[in-house]
């Protein structure tokens, strides 16, 4: 067998198969949806601090993965070369939050679905997987939970901030308190009736209260 017998056996019978028009359209759908997870995430995203990178590889994901599914649906032996190589791959990102690893999986799925050329499937999946994320998530990230780290003096003054707090807040736990000779230690766990954190001012603000330290939290409180 010669050189050029193995040009015609494979490279361009291949490229002869091969749809350019098929594979730009999927390509495309594949940006299009990207796009749509994009600003999915975007919008439900709940954490304390947004990665815009993440983000933006959701987009490349779904693509990359549409462009590995067209090159193996065209070929067997490339499909067996592929699995070899990708079991090989390690990703070392820790992901912190699960819904994050929620749409690491919908663009890979969408890339695969979109390779194999069930485009219907792709958006009317999408368009739910959208919806549902919109409905529970971005409900959710209405009512943010705090922590709240207090230094008083005496029970006295614990007793006068804690009054104040249940007033601003919709529910609160105490998760730690250590007393110590002169000052007491306090961490609430809160839900805001409000946006608004001025309390943290008027707290500051009383005698006795030696620091005040607000901060977000992941998750909410139990019920």
């Amino acid at each position: 067998m010669t050189f050029q017998d193995i040009l015609k056996s494979s490279f361009l019978e291949n490229l002869t198969t091969f749809s350019f028009l098929d594979a730009a359209m999927a390509l495309f759908m594949a940006f299009v949806v990207g796009v749509f997870i994009h600003t999915v995430y975007k919008k439900t995203f709940s954490g304390v601090l947004y990665n815009d990178a993440f983000n933006t590889s959701l987009v490349l994901l779904t693509m990359l993965t549409t462009f590995i599914i067209l090159a193996v649906t065209s070929n067997v032996v490339l499909s067996l070369g592929m699995v070899g190589a990708l079991s090989i791959v390690r990703f070392r990102t820790a992901i912190k939050d699960p819904l994050d690893l929620v749409f690491l999986f919908w663009s890979i799925g969408v890339g695969i679905v979109l390779g194999a050329g069930l485009l219907p499937l792709a958006l009317l999946g999408s368009f739910l997987i959208g919806l549902v994320l919109l409905f529970f998530v971005r409900g959710h990230g209405e009512h943010l939970s705090y922590l709240l780290l207090l230094h008083v003096s005496d029970e006295t003054v614990e007793v006068e901030t804690l009054g104040i707090l249940k007033k601003e807040t919709k529910k609160m736990n105490v998760k730690s308190k250590t007393v110590h000779p002169g000052e007491i230690e306090l961490i609430y766990e809160l839900q805001l009736k409000t946006k608004s954190t001025a309390f943290v001012n008027e707290l500051g603000a009383i005698s006795g209260v030696e620091a005040v330290t607000l901060m977000t939290c992941q998750g909410e409180l139990s019920a």
